[in-house]
């Protein structure tokens, strides 16, 4: 597939010279002049690389809120930050949101087309361990014992025998699609094929093409993801993101159990079990006029909530256990020495939940430290910026000792209640209370105690 490069410069002469340039080296060009084209190219279609112009019509930082708008699309697309009022500060703050690299004007031809080189091959090593992971991730298990994940195993178990429709909702990187496949894999379908779409990654133009395929004139049929997913299972990832004309025409296939491929006179009938997921809350987006109610409806049939990984962190030394063994193999390397009870863990925020927590320890398993210390120096480094302790003392250090302390104990405490999934017994006992001293605790700091 053809590498296509989104060039977004308001200067016509760099603009001409930038596409000439790259259409030479073999990519495929996009072009936008000002800050609102290039924002309708980005929505239109994610492009493999992106060349941004710092300034453009909008503002000083155009190209920084573009930037900040790609990644969090698709934090994988590699950005060239470019700009003719280079300073340092502006070449820091590029590379701080995420730019793969910044380049002063004018530029060296030479130069720019090896780092957009560069880029295409960092975005294909990260393909490459897509599919890695991808065939990794048909493996793992669904890891914890707390109430939440306990009650999530339970509805696996119950619902993987039946047909209706699931909706599942949780942040990006908390185990939506493991949780889809545990389904399919438990049910009667899981022999055949289980296909995923993913809702923020298609091209606005190409969604109908994606989920119903296409007829062609020369008589050939491209086939979409639900014929594709025939007998079987088909997860729509991000279904918040889909157009509410493509919401329609979802909602028409599963009130007739049929559709048309693209160009087709024909009706499809397929028997698909339909999962979606979404981390954004559909019924803030119903609201918002972004998400149809009437289809919502049809879809959650059955709903499974997955809570962020800091909310269940008595899970955490299971999942460092379990991860650090599946990585292990996968490397084919010795065990790792990581404390499960390490505070920087535990005490971590995990913005991107399980995956952000399974892609810390692969990075200590690929640079295999040889010691504990080691080990636990690349920890706190990976996670210092946003450890919960360090925002915690900073914010502390201008409200008084007493409730500086009250703050510290409700949150200290509960934190422990839920390593111990509510226990008190074992929450008394780590934290060195007796069991009536630690309610009379909770019951002062106004803390609910929860089973």
């Amino acid at each position: 597939m053809a590498i296509e490069i989104l060039i977004v410069d308001d200067n016509a002469d760099i603009r001409n010279i930038l596409n000439e340039l790259i259409l030479d080296a073999g990519y495929k060009t996009r072009l936008a002049a000002n800050f609102n084209q290039a924002l309708a190219e980005i929505d239109k279609k994610i492009p493999d690389v992106a060349i941004l112009d710092v300034k453009l019509d909008k503002g000083d930082n155009d190209g920084i809120e573009l930037l900040s708008h790609i990644k969090s699309k698709n934090k994988d697309v590699p950005v060239i930050i470019i700009s003719g009022h280079a300073n340092i500060e502006m070449a820091i703050s590029s590379l701080k949101h995420g730019a793969f690299e910044f380049i002063e004007k004018p530029f060296d031809q030479t130069r720019l087309i090896n780092f957009i080189k560069r880029a295409v091959e960092n975005l294909k090593l990260k393909e490459q361990n897509r599919e890695f992971e991808t065939k990794l991730f048909s493996s793992y298990e669904l890891i914890g014992d707390s109430k939440n994940i306990s009650n999530i195993k339970d509805q696996i178990e119950k619902i993987s025998v039946s047909e209706s429709r699931i909706f599942i909702n949780g942040p990006s990187g908390s185990g939506k699609e493991l949780i889809a496949r545990k389904i399919h894999k438990n049910s009667k379908r899981s022999k055949n094929p289980f296909i995923i779409l993913n809702g923020a990654l298609l091209d606005s133009e190409k969604y109908e093409l994606e989920l119903f395929g296409e007829e062609k004139e020369n008589g050939s049929i491209s086939y979409g993801a639900l014929e594709k997913a025939n007998k079987g299972t088909l997860l729509i990832d991000q279904v918040s993101e889909i157009p509410l004309d493509i919401q329609s025409k979802i909602l028409r296939v599963l009130i007739d159990q049929k559709f048309k491929r693209l160009n087709g006179n024909n009706d499809i009938n397929v028997d698909v079990r339909l999962i979606c997921s979404s981390s954004k809350d559909l019924k803030d987006e119903i609201q918002l006029g972004n998400f149809r109610e009437d289809l919502y409806h049809r879809l959650n049939v059955f709903e499974i909530n997955v809570e962020p990984l800091n909310m269940r962190i008595s899970d955490i030394p299971l999942l460092v256990r379990y991860f650090s063994k599946k990585i292990c193999e996968s490397y084919n390397i010795r065990g790792l020495e990581i404390d499960e009870n390490d505070s920087y863990i535990l005490n971590h925020n995990w913005q991107g939940n399980v995956r952000e927590l399974r892609n810390l320890i692969e990075r200590v398993a690929i640079l295999q430290p040889n010691s504990k210390e080691k080990t636990s120096q690349i920890i706190k480094e990976s996670l210092k910026s946003e450890n919960i302790n360090e925002k915690v003392s900073e914010n502390r250090l201008s409200i008084p000792l007493k409730e500086a302390r009250e703050k510290f104990e409700k949150e200290y405490l509960t934190m422990q209640l839920k390593k111990f999934n509510g226990n008190i017994s074992k929450t008394a006992n780590f934290v060195g209370m007796e069991r009536s001293a630690l309610h009379r605790k909770l019951k002062g700091l106004g803390i609910k105690e929860f089973n």
